[in-house]
């Protein structure tokens, strides 16, 4: 994996550590994988502040998505840049059609952990070419974009989203955003 991907563990991290401490998250999936697979962090990313930031972002991105998720009952579920997350399991949504899309290096080592199943997709793409979109149905979508946006220049930003309106009769949208100070820091 290439140095972006590897910045998948960084979150896995921070969500274990919160939910094994029963604060912010309850995140059991990723105090297993973590459990399991020990990866080796330095630096600034053990830290705890960072720890308790990935945890709170990624309870407010579990809660936008359950509530969008019952003002649209036909929409599709895309998380795109999904990385190890374990969203699907948190906000309970095998009953609907769901991608987990990143890149195909994230999606194998995210096969280790998740199975797919009849309304649960992995989606090996790159956000950034956006042809994969051709691959999920038409109609409405709810899409989350957590941590991703700091990794796209402004015109590949600006092209997928382009694209999501073009592909989609409705879309709400969550992402988060950084300047280049906030995303070094």
């Amino acid at each position: 994996m290439n140095e972006v991907n590897k910045t998948l563990y960084i979150p896995l991290y921070g969500k274990a550590e919160v939910s094994k401490k029963g604060i912010l998250l309850y995140d059991p999936k990723a105090e297993d994988i973590w459990e399991q697979e020990g990866f080796e962090l330095k630096g600034k990313a053990k830290s705890k502040w960072l720890t308790y930031y990935m945890g709170m972002r990624s309870s407010v991105f579990d809660d936008w998505t359950k509530e969008k998720m019952e003002e649209m009952s036909d929409a599709v579920i895309l998380h795109i840049g999904c990385g190890m997350d374990s969203r699907i399991d948190r906000v309970q949504g095998y009953e609907r059609i769901w991608y987990d899309v990143d890149f195909p290096e994230v999606i194998e080592e995210r096969k280790k952990y998740y199975a797919e199943t009849k309304t649960y997709h992995m989606l090996p793409a790159d956000a950034r070419k956006i042809e994969w979109i051709n691959d999920i149905p038409e109609g409405n979508a709810i899409v989350i974009m957590e941590g991703l946006s700091m990794y796209l220049k402004a015109k590949e930003l600006r092209d997928l989203l382009a694209a999501l309106n073009r592909h989609f009769v409705k879309v709400h949208l969550l992402m988060d955003c950084y300047t280049k100070f906030s995303a070094k820091a």
